[in-house]
């Protein structure tokens, strides 16, 4: 009986680990298990001229709970531009626990 019931909390901790690995809680073109911190193109205009950067910001814990506003209107408005020459993103992860998306915008 006692095999049984270890064999059985290793079965469960065993699928406890296995349906959190990969777990990537926020958007990214690269998946990174334990850590992940990545910043990649979205859009580029034919501006040329990027005097000033803007960065607005989402954040999220454990996938349940997410707050921010990382919208292209809000990197805008940081950064005082009013002419978009790119849009680029950066994406950060840990464990799966605390997640961070952010939108960069580059512009006059």
């Amino acid at each position: 009986m006692k095999k049984v019931t270890v064999l059985f909390s290793l079965s469960l901790i065993s699928a406890a680990y296995l349906s959190l690995t990969g777990c990537q809680i926020v958007a990214s073109p690269m998946l990174g298990g334990i850590y992940n911190e990545t910043k990649y193109g979205d859009v580029a205009t034919t501006h040329n001229s990027a005097t000033k950067e803007g960065k607005a910001c989402g954040q999220s814990i454990l996938g349940w709970v997410a707050t921010g506003d990382a919208s292209v209107s809000a990197a805008k408005a940081a950064g005082g531009i009013t002419t978009v020459a790119s849009v680029d993103h950066s994406a950060k992860n840990i464990l799966g626990i605390l997640g961070e998306w952010c939108t960069i915008v580059k512009g006059s």
